[in-house]
């Protein structure tokens, strides 16, 4: 009876209860990487197949190393056989790449016995994932906007419109300012940060009372933590 605590070398052909408990101890540890990822997620892009994926991706790669044990031609075979597939898929987020590398690392320790680091491996991901959750590291602003508007070309509220902005955003940039189709108008794109205390209603107000001729105004702002 072997210690399932310890590192230990996988024989070549691996005991039918063994292989039930490494399968069993990826899948626990594969669950809670995709509970993470659903609890950790923000954004709009969020994949209930790619939740899945992760699952499964730690019983394939617990199996595939239970399959090669040490044999370096199975090994080399191996290679060979998954150079055949190709795989397509692109992820949008680098963060959804390291889940993924996370189930196949917990997968990967426990094909070859390795279960102390797996369960320490997998728990270190999970704690680190939830202190970033909770933490606004890499956050640098608690606002991004996108200000868009048009008026006239030969309007003479040009510099009413910056100090306002100047008034109501600590910064803003004009992104995009092209010539509306039949009409003698421009349509101005801004991407702008609030200032602190500031409403994204005040701006608009603002902007509404002192430019008359200003039309299509809408600002769509969007939480830094919030990624798409």
């Amino acid at each position: 009876m072997f210690d399932f605590l310890n590192l230990y070398t996988v024989a070549s052909l691996p005991t039918l209860p063994l292989m039930i408990y490494t399968v069993l101890v990826a899948f626990l540890l594969s669950s809670l990487i995709g509970v993470t990822y659903t609890k950790t997620f923000r954004g709009l892009s969020y994949s209930r197949n790619y939740v899945q994926a992760v699952i499964l991706g730690s019983i394939v790669a617990a199996t595939v190393m239970h399959a090669i044990g040490d044999s370096l031609a199975r090994g080399l075979g191996m290679i060979g056989a998954l150079a055949i597939i190709r795989f397509r898929t692109s992820f949008k987020d680098s963060r959804d790449i390291l889940f993924m590398f996370s189930s196949l690392a917990a997968g990967i320790a426990c094909g070859v016995g390795a279960f102390t680091v797996a369960v320490v491996g997998t728990a270190g991901f999970v704690g680190t994932a939830f202190l970033l959750f909770f933490t606004p590291l890499g956050q640098t602003s608690y606002y991004d906007g996108m200000l868009r508007f048009n008026m006239g070309k030969d309007d003479k509220n040009l510099t009413e419109l910056e100090n306002t902005l100047q008034m109501y955003c600590k910064s803003f940039a004009l992104i995009t300012l092209r010539e509306m189709s039949q009409e003698n108008r421009l349509d101005h794109a801004y991407h702008v940060k609030l200032r602190k205390k500031k409403r994204k209603e005040d701006l608009i107000g603002a902007l509404s009372e002192k430019i008359p001729s200003i039309k299509g105004l809408s600002l769509m702002l969007q939480e830094t933590t919030v990624e798409l």
